[in-house]
């Protein structure tokens, strides 16, 4: 299948990737038949939810420091919705290949 209609038939699901947690949770149960598109934003918002997490160890130990990646997080969410939202295969700068890299197994 070819990436245009596969993202065309994940658009929804993909999107939904990105609200909350919750929705990336949904996205993953409702993706019945594997739409490569939802898989790959599943993967990109996972990471940011780690991204996140990440964040708020770090806002206790230095405020600014954690501030700092939760706009970085913030901002890759933003683009990445963009993305699911435009049918685009946007992979979030520095990290998005590797989140498709290291979240294989979210499939």
């Amino acid at each position: 299948m070819d990436r245009v209609k596969t993202a065309k038939e994940g658009r929804t699901l993909a999107t939904v990737a990105y609200l909350t947690f919750i929705g990336t949770i949904v996205a993953f149960f409702l993706n019945e038949k594997k739409n490569a598109f939802v898989t790959f934003h599943i993967r990109q918002m996972f990471g940011l939810i780690i991204m996140l997490l990440l964040a708020n160890v770090a806002f206790g130990i230095h405020r600014t420091v954690g501030d700092v990646l939760w706009m970085i997080t913030f901002a890759g969410w933003a683009y990445g919705l963009i993305g699911a939202i435009f049918k685009k295969w946007f992979s979030i700068p520095w990290l998005g290949d590797k989140f498709q890299e290291w979240f294989k197994f979210l499939k």
